[in-house]
């Protein structure tokens, strides 16, 4: 089981910068596949970024790549996620997701556990 409270959400303008949060508790935490994914109303949930346990690979979604980052703090089961040059295609509901089975279950959304999600809004 693993429980996961996200931070950061928030509002910017285009070309501007914002950084989520995701802690992680449970048995399995500090040995899960964590990444993030975003809804937009009318669509399916879209995958973002995604990173192992070691947090020695990263995958990411072709339309953040090269703007997004993710990152691990396995001692602390916290995983962040640096958003940059961000565009109102970026506007979206972003959801934390966690993953006992290592990051390409999490990425085809099987035995995936969920955070509550955060808005991001980004205005021009």
């Amino acid at each position: 089981q693993v429980q996961l409270l996200e931070l950061g959400g928030g509002s910017v303008q285009a070309g501007g910068s914002l950084r989520l949060s995701c802690a992680a508790s449970g048995r399995t935490a500090s040995r899960s596949a964590m990444g993030w994914f975003r809804q937009v109303p009318g669509k399916e949930r879209e995958f973002v970024a995604a990173i192992t346990w070691s947090g020695d690979n990263t995958y990411y979604s072709d339309s953040v790549k090269g703007r997004f980052t993710i990152s691990r703090e396995n001692t602390k089961n916290t995983i962040h996620l640096q958003m940059n040059t961000l565009s109102p295609e970026d506007t979206a509901v972003y959801f934390c997701a966690a993953s006992d089975k290592g990051p390409f279950i999490l990425m085809r959304k099987i035995n995936v556990y969920w955070g509550q999600g955060t808005q991001v809004t980004v205005s021009s």
